[in-house]
């Protein structure tokens, strides 16, 4: 029999087990006591859960051919991979691409990026091409944009329907790290138009950054891990928490003549005697296919609060004309993304992860669009978009989103506590033996008593990376 203290003591543990398991920063905690970012438990990039794994080849021969969707691959440095896309002769054809690599990943600033282009099959670039790069002093983090294959664009040869190719190659240094990297890509398509394709970029408006929302309550913001599992925010005060070395996802709704204004900002640290990083926290934000905005807007962190800041154009058909590539980007309206990235060094200021605050202001009054001939799918805003924004809702995570999260994590917590549970009560039978006399077990009792073997519990589900 299991005496009252050992349950009592049993019960006490448990308790404290439970509350360990559910607490906060109990598990994944942002750093190492000695000021260096245990970047093992950084989360890493999350793809769609729908992601189709393809191989690209590196002879245009035996490309596979990949339609709209995404896909997940990886390229070794110094490889270049080619991919089989048919495009038909009516809708604009955007190809992003994300490389991940681990956090910890040594990347050279500038030297190690990707080149993605869209070719025919002369070999002709099509329209735009891209080349994302590290900018973040040495820290590896997701970087991404896209190649553009477009029906209105000033190159003939592309424009017509037929094959084509997604031609991918990862340049780098020597002296950065030889693992190949994870890629992700999406190929999404934009409707034409019904009538004659406007051509005037839109007034970019004053020069001059105005101040995002300086007062409101500050609600929880549910960044993720991914473009696919990045938190919905809208205009007004967001908080959330970073760790040193990991890059968080938000999306904002922007329609069509509407610009975004944001700022991510870090606190003062409690201890800001540590060296100052040049470049602590960084702030990327790309359109609704994926392309990048503005990626240069690393800031200097000295233990004072610091904030990096983002202004954009207005949202206009006519802005893909434009001569600078930032006004270019405002090309569509949709889901505008934000990637927010806390260097691992930041751990020094920051030795268990640090608030941020998003101040995110949608200025302008939203306008009809340009008037596409079929439905405008990821390049348009609906209703139910500002209702997810204003509610601060998460992403879908891969494997069936937060809930099932929370799920797994629950399921292991509670197999946790029936473990111990079961230790307990083993080691309270124990000690009730010892102490309590013994009565001797007839023939009948020794052929009536139960064997300890049973069936294995089921393993619980994995949890996400």
């Amino acid at each position: 029999m299991v005496t009252g203290c050992a349950v009592r003591r049993g019960a006490a543990a448990l308790a404290a087990l439970s509350a360990v398991a559910w607490a906060p920063g109990a598990v994944g905690t942002a750093s190492a006591a000695d000021g260096t970012a245990d970047l093992t438990k950084v989360p890493r990039y999350t793809t769609a859960p729908d992601a189709t794994a393809v191989k690209g080849r590196a002879s245009a021969a035996d490309a596979p051919e990949i339609g709209k969707g995404t896909y997940t691959d990886s390229i070794e440095r110094g490889e270049q991979k080619y991919y089989t896309v048919p495009l038909d002769a009516r809708s604009t054809a955007y190809f992003s691409v994300v490389a991940a690599p681990p956090p910890g990943t040594k990347v050279e600033d500038h030297t190690d990026r990707l080149k993605i282009s869209v070719q025919d099959v002369d070999g002709t670039i099509c329209d735009r091409e891209a080349d994302p790069a590290f900018r973040g002093d040495g820290t590896a983090y997701p970087i991404a944009d896209y190649a553009i294959r477009s029906v209105d664009g000033a190159n003939a040869q592309c424009r017509n329907a037929g094959a084509y190719y997604l031609v991918i190659t990862r340049e780098g240094s020597a002296t950065s790290g030889p693992q190949a990297w994870p890629i992700e890509i999406t190929h999404l398509a934009e409707p034409g138009l019904k009538g004659t394709a406007p051509t005037t970029p839109a007034d970019g408006g004053p020069s001059a950054t105005p101040p995002p929302p300086a007062s409101g309550t500050k609600r929880t913001a549910r960044g993720g891990s991914g473009f696919h599992s990045a938190g919905a925010v809208g205009t007004g005060l967001w908080k959330d928490r970073i760790r040193p070395g990991e890059s968080r996802f938000y999306r904002v709704p922007v329609d069509w003549g509407q610009r975004l204004n944001l700022s991510a900002e870090l606190p003062n640290a409690a201890d800001g005697t540590a060296e100052a990083l040049s470049k602590a926290l960084g702030v990327t934000a790309y359109n609704p296919a994926r392309g990048v905005i503005d990626d240069d807007t690393f800031v200097r962190y000295d233990g004072r609060p610091a904030a990096a800041k983002l202004f954009t154009a207005p949202v206009a058909y006519g802005n893909r004309f434009a001569v600078s590539d930032d006004i270019r980007a405002m090309r569509v309206a949709g889901w505008y993304y934000l990637e927010v990235t806390l260097h691992p060094d930041a751990a020094r200021f920051f030795p268990r992860g640090a608030d941020l605050t998003l101040r995110v202001d949608v200025r302008g009054t939203a306008r009809p669009g340009p008037g596409y001939a079929g439905p405008a799918g990821d390049f348009s805003v609906t209703p139910g978009d500002h209702e997810t924004a204003e509610k601060g809702l998460a992403g879908e995570e891969p494997g069936g989103g937060r809930l099932r999260t929370l799920g797994y994590a629950g399921i292991a917590t509670g197999a946790v506590l029936l473990a111990a549970l079961g230790t307990w009560t083993l080691l309270a039978r124990r000690t009730a033996a010892v102490t309590a006399p013994v009565p001797a077990l007839s023939p009948q009792a020794h052929a009536a008593e139960p064997t300890r073997s049973g069936p294995r519990a089921p393993g619980t589900p994995p949890g996400r990376r």
